[in-house]
């Protein structure tokens, strides 16, 4: 027999694994000693008030028969006389492309500009020792992708597009724990993640795919309205009538490329700010209601949205317990993110604060056409070069400060490790975006008391929260609408943002191209 039963326990009591399957006994209407097994479906902190509860979602087991679902396993079927599909990149779409057309007979041929992620480990620690900036090996680009050295959220749930589940039972089977079904708002961790890559490369390799690394897509092959294959940087041409393009929001040549040979682009809204750093202590007090968050509580976070002038203010990508990165992929442009490791110990806490930017927005960057809110970006990350002293040290601006518009002489210690140089943000930030920061700070300082504090500091800028380009597809088939064989997927074709969607994405255009295949 197996039953499922919903449980709200304290804290610690949610630790402790005798209390559960005494609980969810009771509530199944067995007795504790005939439960053969538990299997926790989905576990949520509630914080809304200060009595914090855990709430449970867990399915009891007993009986002889009765057995844990487990997770699907990864059946490689050997592709390497199969029909080639090349993929250009090695982030999550492009990662979990490779591993579905294994799943349906096809061979995966994956090119990436960047590095494995072992080396990559150390390009990106020059960034902060050096201040030197790889444009093919960094926070962005490399096996692996953006999230490889991120905090690695699941957060999405949505099943409109495909498949979540598996995705996240894939993660599983390369080496993420699997607290990551059940958990509400799951994460990988930075320290986790290389290993959770390297896993997943060895087993396209085992299946027969390729890997070709430190190797940049320059131009695309097209006859007529059909594409051939890729071109790379030392002249190599790659032949395949179907290419998925999972290069990732950073991949700006690629959009150049695409312009050049007649691929259809269009501007999308994307959003741009600063990245906010608070103890997370304050964070904790705030959000558990002045308790310390305990043994059994884990770092808190939040989650801020609103308008101000007809455009979304909002919190993006909240890292507890996390640090603060360097995420240029040039030299002359300061850009920050976040990351945390797996078990987000880290003293601080930190999140993107953006303003949508909508198209209408860029009418001053109008003679770029499409490209008008790449090079928005651009702009606005070499301003911060400028800001930061022409390294990669941050301008930054402690938070009170940057809401009241004064300068700030000194600045508290960061988790930055390139460095910050006090720079006043609130002057030099394009109105439309500061101006909307201070309003939405203002906001969130009434939702969470004490947020705004001199404690806190503000880095600029948080500008690759998505692409500004989108890469218009078939909905349904997924390829390109005029250049057949063409799949766009993940970040960079603008149809996806994140591990898990971006994962889901790829995984539909290689079930788009087979299906293709075998009519």
């Amino acid at each position: 027999m197996e039953k499922q039963v919903q449980i709200n326990l304290t804290p610690a009591a949610a630790a402790d694994e005798t209390a559960i399957r005494k609980i969810a006994a009771s509530l199944a209407g067995i007795d504790m000693a005939a439960v053969s097994a538990l299997r926790v479906i989905k576990r949520s902190v509630d914080a809304r008030k200060k009595n914090i509860r855990v709430n449970l979602i867990v399915e009891v087991f007993s009986g002889e028969d009765s057995a844990i679902r487990t997770i699907t396993p990864f059946i490689p079927i050997d592709v390497s006389l199969k029909q080639e599909v090349i993929i250009v990149g090695a982030g999550p779409a492009g990662l979990f492309a490779a591993l579905r057309l294994i799943e349906l007979g096809l061979r995966p041929v994956i090119i990436e500009r960047g590095r494995d992620v072992s080396s990559r480990k150390k390009d990106i620690a020059r960034i902060s020792r050096e201040q030197i900036v790889d444009p093919d090996s960094n926070y962005c680009f490399g096996e692996g992708g953006a999230g490889t050295y991120s905090d690695g959220k699941l957060y999405t749930r949505s099943k409109k597009r495909g498949d979540n589940t598996r995705v996240l039972e894939l993660l599983c089977l390369h080496g993420a724990n699997d607290n990551i079904m059940y958990e509400a708002h799951p994460h990988l961790g930075t320290d986790k993640l290389p290993g959770i890559i390297s896993d997943i490369r060895k087993s396209i390799l085992e299946a027969g795919g390729q890997f070709i690394l430190e190797k940049k897509v320059t131009d695309f092959l097209i006859e007529g309205n059909t594409i051939e294959g890729v071109v790379t940087s030392d002249n190599e041409q790659f032949k395949s009538k179907y290419v998925i393009l999972a290069t990732g929001h950073s991949a700006r040549d690629i959009y150049d490329i695409c312009k050049k040979k007649g691929v259809e682009l269009e501007m999308k809204p994307f959003a741009m700010g600063v990245r906010v750093e608070h103890p997370q202590e304050l964070i904790d007090r705030i959000q558990y209601h002045g308790n310390s968050r305990g043994e059994f509580l884990p770092a808190s976070s939040y989650n801020l949205a609103k308008q101000i002038d007809g455009r979304g203010v909002y919190s993006f990508c909240m890292c507890p317990g996390g640090f603060i990165v360097p995420s240029a992929t040039a030299q002359e442009e300061v850009v920050v993110n976040g990351m945390s490791p797996s078990g987000r110990n880290s003293p601080y806490a930190n999140s993107g604060i953006v303003v949508e930017i909508k198209p209408e927005d860029l009418i001053r960057y109008s003679s770029f056409g499409e490209m008008a809110g790449i090079e928005f970006q651009k702009e606005l990350e070499r301003e911060a070069w400028k800001n930061g002293g022409h390294t990669q040290r941050a301008p930054a601006q402690r938070l009170a400060d940057f809401v009241a518009g004064d300068n700030s002489g000194s600045l508290p210690k960061v988790s930055y490790f390139p460095g910050v140089t006090p720079s006043p943000l609130h002057s030099w930030l394009p109105k439309a975006i500061g101006r909307r920061l201070r309003d939405g700070f203002r906001l969130f300082g009434q939702v969470m008391n004490g947020y705004i504090t001199n404690d806190a500091v503000v880095l600029g800028v948080e500008s690759r929260t998505s692409s500004p380009v989108r890469i218009p597809r078939d909905l349904e088939k997924l390829h390109h609408i005029r250049i057949s064989g063409l799949y766009p997927c993940g970040e960079g074709s603008g149809y996806a943002g994140g591990i898990v969607s971006s994962a889901v994405d790829g995984m539909r255009a290689a079930e788009a191209i087979a299906k293709k295949i075998c009519l």
